[in-house]
Order: structure tokens, then C-alpha cells, then sequence
């Protein structure tokens, strides 16, 4: 186990290169199953979250090579079992992602309860009900156990926009007999990236990056060579970490065509950057500023299903809140328990109301003030990070794995920037 030491109230300057995108490389990796050819991703994310699916994939028997530094080859000629060991499905919540493929290959998946970050409850129902509609048998015991002689097209409504719902559908529907159509289905970037790697394999997907999918099944996906696209949260978080420590940076592979709603939502925080191509770079001159609604009203950053403000990033535009000035509310809306690391920014010296579990009311700028942390899930963590880094004093920052499950290298990109953090082992 690790810890961060952070330093904080210090510049930086620099430039950063974004990351792939851990919630593309998570399904696209669960994708390789669907096919006995080899398939090549790159732009793979080195962390936690990436290793556990590699992990499980060379469980079912998959012969997974790294080709160099974010690149992998992954064949799977022969799928050895349809069960996924306990102890690696409750690393990480997207081991669910292993239905739909399984299913489509081998006609049978037994799943142990997946893990990942505590935000609140996170149902399953909406994975499973697509899947029935699909032809799926689903026994509840325990385990989740799914049987399927044949999985068959059929019209589905998701009656949630879920993103990894949409995920198993779309992988158990491209190989069924006949034609789906996913209605109310998610159409985030990560999305948008499964559905084109799949169409890369041969797969017959239209309507990709809208909320109505129309998928005609094929008999058989061959190998491909597919790139992840940037990680559009990280490239919030960076943002955030610019404005909030007074500096300037440039982002590079940013990927700005999934930033708009991420532009609106910080500019009512006085946040603004410019695009260079594929880069885009922030001033140090941030004038951190509430810009009010009409007739000087309180503004309000809520998060939405795509294309709104990614629930990802409510925890750091919560934390570059404090450093501005004015009122704004933070109204989370997807996940109950998110808000509730707010109780160590207050600590710090934040100005903050809680409402209720999904409203933050933030006064701000505030003096923060270096403390004891503990990381809750990745992006809280993260907020931490952030909120250290422009802190007065040290702050140390534990259980940082589930930081370092979504942010690749985090320590050393930010040294090259300048920034006072550490990355030491617990001491007993």
C-alpha cells in the first residue's frame, strides 16, 4: 500500500499528454472474447483497473502479450471457463462486462457481485432485463448465473441510460440471430469507442454516438488493430488542476470534441482555455470568478447522462469551486454517496454546505489547508489530489490505489510539472 505526501500552494508548468480512456479500455478489452482472432489495442491505460481485466481475460484462457508501453495483443482461440474468480470480480465493477461476451461465445457466464468504487447504490437490473430480452436465462443466488441457447434480436428499451448496460448489450447483440434495436441506450465517448472497434471487427452497428442503436447480427467477428480515444475525464481533472493552482499548462492529445458541456460548465466557474488543434492550454491567468445565471441568480453544475456534465468530473468541479468566487451548487444527480468526501474539504477550510447526499452549496475562494486524507474512489481522490496541490502546508493522501486505478503514472506526470508529491510506501 502507498501514500501521497503533497506539498501544496506551488505552480506548475508544463505540458501533459493525455491518456486513453479507462472506460473505452475496459469494454474494448472485455470485447477481445467475441472473437478467437487477435486483436491489437493501443493507447491502453497503465493501471490498476486496466491489469484486473487482463487478469480475468488470461483466467478464461486468453493469451495476453504487451507489445510495448500501452499497446496489447489479445488472442483468444479457445475460452477455458465462464465463471469469474471472486476475489478479482470484487476488484473492479466492470468485471460485468464479461456477460455479454461470454454469453454471445460460450452461452453461459456465472458472476460473482462486481466491485469498484462506493458512490452509492449501483444497480444491475438494467444489465440483466437486456439481456433476458435477448434470450438470456438470469438465476439470482448469490452468484448472478446466465444461460442462453441462443441469443436472438429483439427491440429494448433500457429503462436507465446505463453506460456498462448498454455496454453488454451491444456485445451480446452483434453476434444474435436477427436485428436489435437498443432504445434509451448510452452514448458516451467509451461507447462510441466499443461500438467502433466491434464495427472495426465486423460488426453492424448503426446509429453510433445517438441513443437508438440498430445492430444486425453476424455469424462471426474477426481480429482487429484498434486506438483508444483520450480520456476526456482526465483531461477535466488537469483542467481543474491548472486553474485551481494558478498555472500554466498544456494538455496535449485533449481531444476537445468531448469537452463542450466540460467548457460550459467550468466557464460558470470563470474557467476558460484554448484549443490548438488536438491541444488545448490554460492560462495562469484565470480570472476565478461565479459567473451568475440571468438576474444574478445562483448558478448550478449538474451532471447528466451524455452529452451532459460527466458525473466523473462533479467531484472536481467541486473542489476548483472553493477557489472561486461567489456561490455556485453542486448538484449531483446519478450517485448518492459521491458528495460525501466533502466533509474533508470542510476540514481543510472549504466553505461548503451539504444539502442532502446530492447538493453542495460552495462559497468560495476559500484558504485551504493541508490535512490527513483518505481516498473514497477514484475521482474523490483525485479531487483530493487537486485540493492538495493548492492547499497552504502538506497534506498525505492514503489508500491511493483507488486513485491510481484510473489515473495512469499519476505521481511522476505531475513532478515533471513541477508539483511537491510523493509517492511512499504505509508504514504499520
Amino acid at each position: 500500500m502507498y501514500k501521497y505526501i503533497i506539498d501544496g500552494n506551488f505552480p506548475l508548468k508544463g505540458t501533459i499528454k493525455t491518456s486513453g480512456n479507462k472506460n473505452a479500455a475496459l469494454p474494448c478489452l472485455a470485447a477481445t472474447l467475441l472473437t478467437d482472432e487477435p486483436v491489437i489495442l493501443s493507447n491502453i491505460p497503465e493501471i490498476e483497473d486496466v491489469q484486473v481485466m487482463i487478469d480475468i481475460l488470461k483466467v478464461f484462457g486468453s493469451k495476453v502479450e504487451q507489445l510495448k508501453n500501452n499497446v496489447y495483443r489479445i488472442e483468444t482461440l479457445n475460452i477455458k471457463r465462464s465463471d469469474i474468480p471472486a476475489d478479482l470480480s470484487q476488484k473492479i465493477r466492470a468485471s460485468i462486462l464479461f456477460a455479454g461476451p461470454l454469453l454471445s461465445r460460450t452461452g453461459k457466464v456465472i458472476l460473482p457481485p462486481p466491485g469498484g468504487d462506493i458512490i452509492g447504490r449501483r444497480r444491475l437490473d438494467t444489465h440483466f432485463l437486456a439481456l433476458k430480452e435477448l434470450g438470456a436465462r438470469v438465476d439470482i443466488d448469490g452468484l448472478f448465473t446466465l444461460q442462453a441457447n441462443k441469443l436472438k434480436g429483439i427491440e429494448i428499451f433500457l429503462d436507465e441510460t446505463s453506460v456498462t448496460a448498454t455496454e453488454n448489450a451491444i456485445m451480446a447483440a452483434v453476434m444474435a440471430e436477427g436485428t436489435t434495436i437498443i432504445r434509451n441506450a448510452a452514448s458516451e465517448p467509451h461507447v462510441q469507442d466499443l461500438c467502433n472497434m466491434l464495427s472495426d471487427m465486423g460488426a453492424d452497428i448503426a446509429g453510433i454516438g445517438s441513443n437508438i442503436l440498430k445492430i444486425e447480427g453476424v455469424k462471426k467477428l474477426s481480429g482487429t488493430n484498434f486506438k483508444i480515444s483520450p480520456d476526456y475525464m482526465e483531461v477535466g481533472s488537469f483542467i481543474g488542476l491548472a486553474s485551481v493552482t494558478r498555472s500554466e499548462l498544456i494538455i496535449e492529445n485533449a481531444a476537445p470534441q468531448f469537452l463542450r458541456m466540460t467548457k460550459v460548465a467550468f466557464g460558470k466557474l470563470g474557467i476558460h482555455w484554448e484549443t490548438d488543434g488536438n491541444n488545448i492550454r490554460i492560462s495562469s491567468g484565470q480570472e476565478l470568478r461565479i459567473n451568475p445565471d440571468i438576474g444574478g441568480m445562483v448558478p448550478k453544475i449538474d451532471d447528466a447522462p451524455w452529452p451532459g456534465f460527466p458525473p466523473d468530473l462533479i467531484s472536481i468541479a467541486l473542489v476548483v469551486a472553493t477557489q472561486v468566487e461567489g456561490i455556485v451548487l453542486i448538484y449531483e444527480k446519478m450517485y448518492e454517496s459521491r458528495m460525501f468526501f466533502v466533509d474533508k474539504l470542510i476540514a481543510m477550510g472549504a466553505r461548503i454546505v451539504l444539502c442532502d447526499p446530492h447538493r453542495a452549496v460552495v462559497s468560495g475562494p476559500s484558504r485551504l489547508k493541508g490535512s490527513e486524507l483518505v481516498s473514497p474512489d477514484v475521482r474523490a481522490g483525485m479531487a483530493m489530489v487537486i485540493a492538495s496541490l493548492c492547499a497552504e502546508g502538506r497534506s498525505t493522501i492514503h489508500n491511493v490505489y483507488q486513485i491510481e486505478r484510473g489515473y495512469e503514472h499519476l505521481t511522476e506526470r505531475l513532478q515533471r510539472l513541477g508539483a511537491k508529491i510523493k509517492r511512499v510506501p504505509e508504514t504499520v
